[in-house]
């Protein structure tokens, strides 16, 4: 049977006419296989991507199809059909009989035409010396349609096992494949030389770097000695690219290995451009506008330091509070304590007219970040804090030494547009009083989880729960931007910020020692750069360390538009109250990137 499927090329500019028609006629099995092979041809077809670009001059078209000969037998293999017959022709002319130097002026018509042949099976599929615990292919066996990706894969497999064991330059030796046309049966036998028992050789920088070579050396952290792992290469090159100061890092085996078994390894890195600066900016009806700038500097004495500086200004012309500004500096040093270890400096100074407080605020930190594997790492350190605050219950000053950690885990697909994943972050600050302020800790945690459906995830669930607690300390005695508070972009859209706190009579307010937020949205793409959402959320703030029900509930709900950018989506919401008593209004949020 043979399907045929007609495209339209269109017309390019110059002397040449567009190529009217190219078809695909299938000849398969059956019906089913017949759209499955043809499925397969049309995705391996350089005339199908020549049309998908616009390549219709008539030199290009019988390049791809001269290329195309291999390309659709190799396809064919795929799929498990060894026995297929290709034909390309071009007005009527098999493309391969077309002589170069007399190549038309115009094409109006190509046409594929495929027999598959019989679909093979596995009648031998071997591959020997395999090592301890290697896993190969379900498919490879006997019995089994015989797909060339499959064996391609089960090589691989092989190779990778033996590599995994230290064998770095583990091979195939020799590979046989014979087809039974008759019969429809391909054998399959492949031979590994696992090679030497290879060790780590030394570090060659091949590559000059703005980068000292002693502080790449440092932060690759190159286990010279140690057996070859695959493993330990992929570590190297992430301890490299967490720096953050390179573009480009590859580690390259040399071709071949010492005789005292160990391998040199040749290190080649592209500097990132040292100095960076950035904007942000958001709005919103209650939270006023956000400005915030940054500088960056990601090599600054030669050992891939971090500096960097950020300003930023909330609350511009907001309804219920002053402005909010603040400065800070942080200085990362890579490696500072083994390859894995980086330790920072950070001084802030920050000024805060909240609704309920105003606090002007000082901390200097010192700590390290680590990674502990693939998805989770760890910061942590030691700080000084001091701040004055002037709120409802009084003028009072806090002097605190910090131990501020974070744990974070991140497995999301996109950090600017998630659509498949989950992130979640726990924050711990212990803190000790000094000069007659309490003590205490304050915890919070913020979880995040995304759902795509449909192919390329148009559509997203995405969630988030934001729990918080203070112990130790009682209300007075901690520092009011310690304490919770529910209400605005980052918490309850559709509410005014920060407007859900803990009412102490007489009118006074303050933040709660617990909270909760949750926030659920269904994004929806309408088209490449363009899609709606629709969302609800909700917060509790409550005057104990417990979740006691003594506390508020608020809510809000609404719809927004995403527009998307290189630099992540254009945010516009929209939301109103939808329970609680802190609002009657609707409001409207702008930003840059997902709310969450």
């Amino acid at each position: 049977m043979a399907l045929a499927c007609a495209l339209a090329f269109a017309a390019p500019t110059g002397t040449a006419i567009a190529l009217e028609d190219l078809d695909f006629a299938v000849d398969a099995p059956s019906p089913e296989k017949e759209e499955t092979v043809k499925a397969a041809l049309r995705a391996a077809s350089n005339l199908r991507t020549a049309e998908n670009e616009g390549r219709t001059d008539a030199q290009d078209l019988l390049a791809a199809a001269l290329a195309d000969y291999s390309a659709l037998t190799l396809a064919l293999y795929s799929e498990g059909y060894y026995g297929g017959v290709v034909s390309i022709l071009i007005d009527g002319q098999e493309a391969s009989q077309i002589p170069l130097l007399k190549v038309p002026q115009t094409i109006n018509r190509v046409e594929i035409r495929v027999k598959s042949g019989p679909k093979f099976e596995f009648d031998r599929a071997r591959i020997d010396p395999l090592a301890g615990g290697t896993d190969l292919p379900e498919d490879f066996a006997k019995g089994r349609t015989a797909r060339s990706t499959v064996i391609t894969e089960a090589a691989d497999a092989a190779i990778s096992g033996w590599r995994d064991k230290g064998y770095a330059k583990a091979h195939i030796e020799q590979d046989r494949a014979v087809a039974d046309h008759a019969r429809g049966k391909l054998s399959v036998d492949i031979d590994i030389d696992r090679g030497p028992l290879v060790s780590f050789g030394d570090l060659i920088i091949t590559k000059p770097s703005s980068v000292r070579n002693n502080a790449l050396r440092r932060i690759a952290g190159f286990p010279t000695g140690e057996r070859f792992s695959p493993a330990e290469v992929e570590t190297v090159l992430a301890r490299l690219r967490r720096t953050r100061a390179f573009s480009s890092v590859t580690l390259t085996e040399a071709d071949t290995v010492d005789p005292d078994g160990s391998m040199d390894m040749k290190l080649a890195v592209t500097d990132q451009k040292s100095r960076r600066i950035g904007f942000g900016a958001e709005y919103s009806t209650q939270d006023g506008a956000a400005l915030s700038a940054f500088w960056l500097h990601r090599n600054f004495y030669g050992g891939a330091e971090r500096l960097r500086f950020d300003v930023s200004i909330k609350n511009i012309s907001t309804v219920s509070s002053g402005m909010d500004y603040s400065v800070s500096g942080r200085f990362d040093v890579p490696a500072i304590y083994g390859a894995d270890t980086h330790g920072f400096t950070l001084i802030a100074l920050e000024h805060l007219d909240e609704p309920t407080f105003e606090t002007d605020r000082a901390e200097v930190r010192f700590g390290f970040t680590r990674p502990l594997n693939e998805y989770l790492s760890i910061e942590s350190g030691i700080g000084f804090v001091w701040s004055h605050t002037n709120d409802d219950l009084g003028e009072r000053e806090f002097t605190l030494v910090t131990l501020p950690t974070t744990i974070t885990w991140d497995k999301r697909n996109n950090s600017l547009n998630p659509r498949q994943g989950h992130y979640v972050a726990l924050q711990l600050t212990p803190y000790a009083g000094l000069n007659g302020s309490q003590s205490g800790g304050r915890l919070y945690a913020d979880a995040r989880g995304y759902f795509g459906y449909g192919d390329g995830d148009p559509t997203v669930l995405a969630t988030r729960l934001q729990l918080g607690s203070v112990v130790g300390s009682d209300i007075e005695g901690t520092p009011p931007e310690y304490l919770f508070h529910s209400g605005g972009g980052g918490t309850v859209r559709g509410q005014p910020y920060q407007s859900l706190n803990v009412d102490l009579g007489n009118g006074d307010e303050t933040g709660g020692r617990s909270f909760a937020a949750l926030s659920v949205e269904l994004r929806q793409d309408l088209t490449e750069n363009l899609g709606v959402v629709a969302f609800a959320d909700a917060g509790y703030v409550g005057e104990g360390s417990q979740f006691d029900n003594n506390g508020e509930w608020h809510s809000g709900a609404g719809l927004g538009v995403r527009y998307q950018t290189g630099l992540g989506p254009i945010r516009f919401d929209v939301a109103g109250p939808t329970g609680g008593e802190t609002s009657d209004g609707v409001q409207f949020y702008i930003g840059i990137g997902q709310a969450f």
